[in-house]
């Protein structure tokens, strides 16, 4: 099994609804996001799935939040943008353009640099 992890980050506001503190207010951070991809099969050069391509794969999912207010900004206009559901999104979005040979291990969202919530999908899903 090979297995092949890129980072990329945005920077972007929300607030948690219903948080019993701080965080239930406006705020904002620089979020870091790793994917790590696995597979068996190697393509016709040996190589898993290109870093490049991952990297501007996760790009254009981030775009989308990068220096937004997220809780406007589709799916979070109705879910809740904790870290918990911005890795499944992310896993989610992404799946859906892989080519069939990988597939996502996790999905890591780092809030800080000392804060970092894992999305790996359960095998039963």
């Amino acid at each position: 099994m090979y297995e092949l992890t890129i980072k990329d980050h945005f920077d972007a506001a929300h607030r948690i609804v219903g948080y019993p503190g701080q965080c239930a207010n406006l705020h904002g951070h620089t979020w870091d996001v790793e994917v790590t991809v696995a597979g068996t099969e190697l393509d016709d050069i040996d190589i898993l799935y290109d870093f490049k391509q991952l990297k501007d794969d996760l790009h254009s999912v981030l775009e989308d939040y990068d220096h937004a207010y997220v809780n406007e900004v589709a799916p979070f206009d109705e879910l809740n943008p904790t870290a918990e559901n911005f890795a499944r999104v992310i896993y989610e979005r992404l799946d859906e353009t892989l080519p069939a040979q990988v597939e996502i291990s996790e999905v890591a969202v780092w809030e800080s640099p000392v804060a970092k919530l894992v999305y790996r999908k359960d095998d039963g899903d």
